[in-house]
């Protein structure tokens, strides 16, 4: 391993870290300083439910699809959702395998499965973009942060593909690749719209708080009787 390969792959990623978790200190230290109003209308006479019991269903509505009518409907996009935000995730998640635990690197079968994750993510990623060019009404509300973190994200995963293998031996293009973009994810992230999973806890906690208090969350599916021919 090379010299400037070990500074990516361990001091450029280390102080990416730092500087994105400094952000976030700032951030969340900034959204702690304000509190939520209080409800105005009194509570639901619902038994079944509570603001506690509508924070745990407003955080795991993400996890169920079956719950959102938008999701129902066109299970494909949910299903291309999960696909990239797994592989960000992994991508993530390698970023710090390969320098620290390589040997988790070593079987087959796990790289050919990030390959495949990664080549997933790359080809969503790239059809997300050609949907948001292709379409006037999504094209209008595009903004350029959108763009470049879908571009971005994308050219990720393909560059993973190709790391994944982790055999600087035959060549350590694809690694300084992909560190280098990794180490730029890590400090363009929050700044970029990609940092709205850190504010989705926080959204979620006083939204789900609201519904339970109100009685809207969880929702309550009823199921209406077929009619009757006679």
């Amino acid at each position: 391993m090379s010299e400037t390969l070990r500074f990516v792959s361990d001091d450029l990623q280390l102080m990416a870290l730092s500087f994105m978790a400094v952000v976030y200190v700032i951030r969340i230290r900034w959204i702690l300083k304000y509190k939520a109003s209080r409800d105005r209308q009194p509570p639901s006479e619902r038994k079944d439910t509570s603001p506690f019991k509508g924070i745990i269903y407003s955080w795991a509505n993400i996890a169920m699809p079956w719950s959102m009518e938008s999701t129902r409907r066109m299970f494909p996009f949910y299903l291309q959702f999960v696909v990239f935000h797994l592989a960000v995730a992994a991508n993530i998640t390698m970023s710090f395998v390969i320098p620290y635990a390589p040997g988790l690197m070593k079987p087959v079968i796990v790289v050919r499965l990030l390959q495949t994750l990664f080549a997933a993510a790359f080809l969503i990623g790239c059809y997300r973009m050609y949907r948001r060019l292709s379409i006037p009404a999504i094209r209008m509300i595009s903004t350029p942060d959108d763009l470049f973190s879908l571009g971005l994200l994308t050219v990720w995963s393909f560059a993973s593909i190709f790391a994944a293998p982790n055999r600087p031996d035959l060549g350590e293009g694809p690694l300084l690749v992909y560190f280098i973009m990794t180490a730029f994810f890590l400090v363009y992230v929050p700044f970029s719209k990609i940092s709205h999973y850190l504010y989705y806890p926080f959204t979620r906690f006083y939204f789900g708080r609201t519904m339970g208090y109100r009685g809207v969350y969880p929702v309550k599916h009823v199921t209406h009787p077929k009619p009757t021919h006679t």
